[in-house]
């Protein structure tokens, strides 16, 4: 029995629809602490672009992503449904993937975002330009500074920053200290 792809094709598309409305759901509430996941907005959709590898740079630019948000979106509002997500997923993927039919290239768009989350590894950094790593080498320190720190440049607390008392009974720097109990107890 011959199968043709298009019987096949619709009911594969409804599963990675699935897929890409879980990721879609997932972007939308990034960040937004007041979403409830069914609208997207321009800031979201650009990341999941992004983060999916459905922008690269080259067919499918930041600019592209924006022009084409901005079409499927209604006239006056700021975010998009899932059904103005998939418009805009067929029109990405249409210029993505130049050499497939529309809906081939819809579904390479879909296995691109199928399970991603949103990335937030890297987002930010530590600066060690210039002057930065020479002022935090412990090792560097001199004077009163030195003593905050021990040998491996980790910071001793409390014990680094203030005098601490020495309540023995003795002078400082007394050698003999803790030796008259052993001397005069007999």
């Amino acid at each position: 029995m011959q199968v043709s792809s298009s019987t096949i094709l619709p009911s594969l598309q409804l599963i990675m629809a699935s897929e890409a409305e879980k990721t879609f759901q997932r972007f939308a509430v990034f960040g937004e602490s007041s979403s409830s996941g069914t609208e997207m907005n321009n800031k979201n959709f650009s990341k999941l672009c992004k983060d999916c590898g459905v922008m690269d740079g080259k067919t499918v630019t930041s600019t592209d992503v924006d022009i084409v948000f901005s079409k499927v979106k209604a006239k006056n509002a700021r975010t998009i449904t899932f059904q103005q997500f998939q418009e805009a997923m067929k029109e990405l993927g249409q210029k993505r993937f130049k050499s497939k039919n529309p809906d081939e290239a819809l579904e390479n768009v879909y296995k691109l975002i199928e399970g991603k989350d949103p990335a937030t590894t890297g987002v930010t950094k530590a600066t060690t330009v210039g002057g930065v790593s020479r002022l935090t080498d412990t090792s560097k320190y001199t004077g009163t500074h030195k003593e905050r720190f021990d040998e491996s440049g980790k910071g001793k607390g409390i014990s680094g920053r203030e005098d601490l008392t020495d309540n023995s009974g003795y002078v400082s720097g007394y050698k003999g200290a803790g030796t008259y109990d052993k001397k005069f107890s007999n």
